[in-house]
């Protein structure tokens, strides 16, 4: 009884333990596999099989080259296959990924970030004048939102149009009055506030008018009545 069982200290070790023993016990049946095109069908079957053990893989073109690749792996890349997808090389195993490129360069402004000056770089590009100046005002809200975020005091629009100038090295510019007359710095909200304030100051104005006018007519009644 103890000679027939099996350890896994006596067993191959595993290539991708995601497949489990049974996929690479028939990977080293299909390298048996003498007939060519019988090999290719068996290794295709094969291939469906282990996608079926790890669904989370995906459907994609990409998902589907990994399982390929996979199959090659655990064959030690032994496999003599035509499959969709050329034979990876087996420096894959031990190549090391490529160093995450960082930038050296300083942030500016560290509370408005990085992406900040991307979008500058941006709007700096664009060759359309109304598109750029919209650009503008759209960083400029952005980076007074940032600033309001990460700190308890207000900025001033002029500092907001100083900065952009700064970081654009002058390369970008707003009519300031402009900016403080329609609010286009703040919040759509504020905006909004401020545009309906505009619209009860002129309909207070027309009501005053119309009071104005009230008191003729009143005086127009008085006088039929006396009449008759």
């Amino acid at each position: 009884m103890n000679k027939s069982l099996e350890y896994n200290t006596q067993r191959a070790h595993l290539k991708l333990r995601e497949y489990g023993r049974n996929v690479q016990n028939l990977v080293a049946h299909l390298k048996t596999v003498t007939d060519k095109e019988d090999r290719d069908k068996k290794a295709a079957t094969l291939v469906e099989l282990m996608k079926l053990i790890n669904p989370d893989l995906g459907n994609d073109s990409e998902s589907d080259q990994k399982v390929w690749d996979d199959l090659h792996i655990i064959s030690n890349f032994e496999l003599e296959i035509e499959g969709p997808y050329p034979k990876p090389d087996a420096s894959v195993l031990t190549r090391k990924p490529e160093r995450l490129k960082y930038y050296s360069n300083e942030i500016k402004y560290r509370h408005y970030g990085r992406g900040v000056e991307l979008l500058i770089d941006q709007a700096i590009a664009m060759e359309d004048p109304k598109e750029k100046e919209g650009a503008v005002v759209a960083i400029g809200r952005l980076m007074k939102g940032f600033f309001q975020t990460w700190n308890k005091e207000s900025i001033e629009d002029e500092q907001i149009l100083k900065n952009i100038k700064r970081l654009s090295d002058n390369k970008l510019d707003i009519d300031i009055e402009t900016v403080k007359e329609l609010g286009l710095f703040d919040s759509e909200k504020k905006q909004f506030s401020r545009r309906s304030n505009s619209n009860n100051k002129g309909r207070r104005n027309t009501n005053q008018g119309g009071k104005g006018r009230r008191p003729s007519n009143q005086g127009g009644r008085s006088n039929n009545r006396r009449r008759n």
